[in-house]
């Protein structure tokens, strides 16, 4: 036994990885048959599935240029933790993109810009911009409500993020005066932290779910009562992750406070249905938009990804006939979001923002109705020259998700689904979470909204306007084609923008701050 040992002890480090890789080349020659790589080339097969496994980051730091990468490039990423740290986030020498390229936007500048008087609120607030419409005012909600922000936090639920994410997210809109959307993962203590809460809810009906898994008119009511922070309601038809395709929490995911919010069970995946229960047809959505809202006194709006239009053609024909509709309309893009989905629903199912928007503003503007309605742009729009885009467009508020992520941490790990999220965001790894400082993070995000509205208000006054929702389509061009180099928006895009009733930032003002007097005596 001795000399065993003595033996063993005589080995060198080198001799005992040696062994330790005979006795892996042996394992995936004799014994193994799942992976043909490693078993035809044992030992460099394993090397090679390990390069593979670390590619995207590979890619990410040492390949990809700064224009290249998708969904956010190196550029866009930059500028976004720059903004949140309140660090320099300008460029030097010379934009480095390609401004012949494809849909590249071009602001037309003013000759003379719009100059600010001196006691003009962005003199007191360089970030000041609420929505020009107020949610809820043309339907006489007992409670309607302007966004004092035009830029939010978009829908992402508790349970696809972490709470500490969810919490600094909350946090932080707070700080910069902006809602937050709850996502359909149900209210959670983090969503009350208080910043103003849209309460959102799908076909899984979480946090306002019966015993049978329908909707719950008694549990909508105690929610809003009990929780003064929800502002309006959004009922989610659609999203631009997997349109016409149900939600997926996997199971690893699901811990007791989430399984306790949501109503469902620890540990076992949850499916949303692809199809709502409480309703089949237009008319019948109408039905619960109107009940909703008489029973909360909220102003309540869908969520959609544009597909075929012919029951939101369906949906204005109804709205015109009964003077009544949804209060506002979240218009997601086909580009995918922070939801999880088949490569074949993100990379196909519906139209990206630009076409779904434009197809949809267009079919409400024959229709007279765009300012019965506020729009709501989601869909990879948080920076401050697609904005510009997108108001020219028509819309009125923007909603971002991954552009927040990104502000308080997230490095576009692209492994949201898997639980391992590496900075504590996209995962309930309670010591992967314990990487977010909230307090700091809250910070971050508020910051970055903060610059975000300064930015877009700059552009906004060199385009001589005084707030976005002036901006006409005719103010930006775009780069079309080979055969068609640009043209504005109007001609690419074949409509005007309806003119936003707007009449000066001072009149905002007022009414953003006007000690709790509400916005329905403010808008009469």
């Amino acid at each position: 036994m001795n000399a065993f040992l003595d033996i063993l002890g005589s080995i060198a480090w080198w001799g005992w990885i040696l062994i330790f890789l005979i006795i892996i080349a042996i394992r995936d020659i004799f014994f193994q048959k799942s992976h043909t790589i490693s078993h035809n080339f044992p030992i460099v097969g394993h090397l090679r599935y390990w390069l593979e496994s670390i590619g995207p980051e590979m890619r990410q730091y040492f390949v990809a240029n700064n224009r290249e990468e998708l969904p956010f490039n190196r550029i866009e990423r930059g500028w976004i933790y720059a903004s949140a740290k309140k660090e320099n986030n300008y460029e030097g020498f010379g934009t480095d993109r390609d401004i012949y390229a494809h849909q590249h936007i071009f602001v037309k500048n003013q000759m003379m810009a719009f100059k600010i008087g001196a006691n003009h609120p962005n003199i007191k607030d360089k970030t000041f911009v609420p929505c020009a419409k107020v949610i809820g005012s043309y339907n006489k909600r007992e409670k309607p409500y302007r966004p004092a922000s035009a830029i939010n936090v978009s829908a992402m639920s508790f349970g696809s993020l972490s709470a500490a994410a969810v919490e600094a997210l909350n946090k932080g809109v707070e700080k910069a005066g902006a809602y937050h959307n709850t996502g359909e993962g149900g209210l959670s203590p983090y969503h009350q932290k208080g910043g103003d809460v849209i309460f959102h809810f799908g076909t899984g009906y979480f946090g306002v779910r019966s015993k049978d898994g329908n909707f719950s008119m008694e549990k909508m009511k105690i929610l809003v009562d009990e929780n003064p922070c929800i502002k309006a309601i959004e009922i989610k038809l659609s999203q631009g992750a997997k349109p016409g395709k149900g939600g997926v929490l996997p199971g690893a995911k699901i811990t007791k406070q989430i399984a306790e919010i949501r109503g469902v069970e620890i540990g076992k995946d949850v499916l949303s249905p692809a199809t709502h229960k409480a309703f089949d047809t237009i008319p019948e959505l109408m039905q619960l938009i109107e009940d909703i809202a008489e029973q909360t006194g909220l102003p309540v709006g869908i969520k959609g990804a544009i597909g075929k239009l012919d029951q939101w053609e369906e949906l204005a024909e109804l709205m015109l006939k009964t003077g009544k509709g949804p209060d506002f309309i979240t218009v997601d893009g086909g580009e995918g979001g922070t939801g999880a989905a088949p490569p074949s629903f993100a990379d196909h199912v519906s139209l990206p923002w630009v076409y779904g928007f434009s197809c949809l503003y267009k079919l409400f503007q024959d229709k007279k109705l765009t300012n019965r309605v506020v729009f709501i742009g989601s869909g990879k729009l948080g920076f401050p020259a697609k904005a510009a885009m997108a108001f020219a467009m028509g819309i009125d508020c923007i909603n971002v998700a991954r552009e927040a992520m990104m502000s308080i941490g997230c490095i576009q790990a692209q492994i949201c689904h898997t639980n391992r999220c590496p900075t504590g965001i996209a995962t309930q790894s309670k010591w992967l979470q314990k990487g977010i400082d909230i307090p700091l993070k809250s910070d971050r995000l508020a910051q970055y909204f903060k610059t975000f509205r300064k930015e877009l208000l700059e552009i906004t006054h060199a385009a001589g306007y005084e707030h976005p929702c002036q901006f006409t389509m005719n103010d930006i061009q775009v780069n079309v084609d080979d055969d068609y180099l640009h043209g504005d928006l109007q001609t690419t895009y074949g409509y005007e923008k309806r003119k936003v009733p707007f009449t000066n930032m001072q009149k905002l003002y007022d009414c953003r701050y006007l000690g709790g007097k509400d916005f329905k005596q403010i808008h009469e």
